[in-house]
């Protein structure tokens, strides 16, 4: 009997030493090395007030106001096109040329004009001689004299028509770009003959250092935006990048063919990385009037259709809490249920010290 109570014994204290040593390399496997710890962060997680996001769909297009058509103020033959679409071109560089009749009869009335201000000024001097001489009435001089302020405005005219028009030798028309910006439209070639009453425009030149952001607004959703409201852009082109704006205009209007009310957001547009046309999706993010407790959204982990955090109280007490995600918008996301205020997450490591503990 001694001897079995002996064993029984013997048996409790080798049992008690072995739990004993796992619960301490259970420990020791909980706790965070002291490399990983130096590069652990945290968060408290704290009340916010409650941001909403809307995605809409738009497109990108060019500052009405730095746009520009370019007419041509004459019909005839296109001699020679200088640029091709989406060129950059500088203010008052050649873009096309155009040989006109037009330009031709310009170009008589100019020589018509040059040669009356020569006839004018001989008359006057001529007739302001003879009236120093006393061989003439002074209104002869003062006729004289109206005449060649004639020639002078008519010849005025006339240039300021051949600056107006670009005109150059040869009957030639030169049509030069307005502004410093991109060749967006092309609606000419060589050797194309335009007509004298042709109303569409034959260029389209925009300055694109800024653009625009067009978003389309369901009916359903127009009351939520307001101006000032901020906007992430992006688009298809660059889908890992996002450019920031705001709300700079409501159209207030609802567009027949879409159904829907456009929105304006003014973008820089670092290197003309934004073309005119390019589709884009647009997030309007607006507050609304209640706080929500929130935590940066790097911290949540989400495993098996589930969402959870790393709960943080020391380097040897970290527990994987369960939690639920009411909304993410930009960098947080908030938390409808799992955590308490103050309480701190892990926002790096995160992952690791979720799957040691987890396996």
């Amino acid at each position: 009997m001694k001897h079995s109570f002996l064993i029984l014994l013997t048996i409790a204290l080798i049992s008690s030493c072995k739990n004993k040593s796992q619960n301490e390399e259970l420990d020791v496997a909980f706790a965070l090395s002291d490399s990983m710890f130096k590069t652990t962060t945290t968060a408290d997680c704290k009340l916010f007030q409650l941001k909403n996001e809307l995605t809409f769909y738009g497109k990108i297009t060019a500052d009405n106001s730095k746009m520009i058509e370019v007419f041509p103020l004459v019909g005839g033959n296109v001699t020679k096109v200088y640029v091709e679409l989406g060129d950059f071109v500088n203010k008052g560089q050649l873009l096309a040329t155009i040989r006109s009749t037009e330009v031709a009869g310009f170009e008589k009335d100019l020589e018509d004009a040059q040669n009356d201000v020569i006839v004018a000024k001989n008359n006057y001097k001529v007739t302001q001689e003879l009236f120093d001489g006393k061989l003439n009435a002074e209104r002869d001089v003062i006729a004289a004299k109206s005449n060649l302020d004639k020639a002078l405005s008519q010849l005025k005219r006339v240039q300021e028509t051949f600056r107006i028009y670009n005109i150059g030798k040869e009957s030639i028309y030169e049509v030069k770009s307005p502004l410093s910006g991109f060749v967006i439209q092309k609606n000419i070639n060589e050797d194309m003959l335009l007509r004298n009453d042709r109303t569409d425009n034959i260029f389209d030149i925009a300055e694109i250092n800024k653009v625009w952001a067009i978003a389309n607004v369901s009916e359903s959703d127009i009351n939520l935006v307001k101006l000032g409201e901020d906007a992430a852009v992006k688009t298809i082109s660059y889908p890992d990048q996002i450019l920031y704006g705001k709300v700079d205009k409501i159209f207030n209007i609802i567009d027949p063919e879409t159904k829907a009310m456009k929105v304006r957001i003014i973008l820089d547009n670092p290197n003309f990385m934004l073309k005119p046309e390019m589709r884009a999706s647009i997030n309007l993010n607006f507050i609304e009037d209640r706080k929500m407790l929130a935590v940066p959204k790097e911290a949540i982990i989400f495993d098996k259709s589930r969402s959870y955090v790393m709960v943080y109280k020391d380097r040897r007490n970290i527990e994987t809490r369960q939690i639920e995600v009411f909304r993410q918008v930009g960098e947080l996301a908030y938390i409808s249920h799992g955590l308490k205020e103050n309480e701190k997450v892990m926002t790096h490591n995160q992952l690791l010290v979720y799957d040691a503990l987890n396996d």
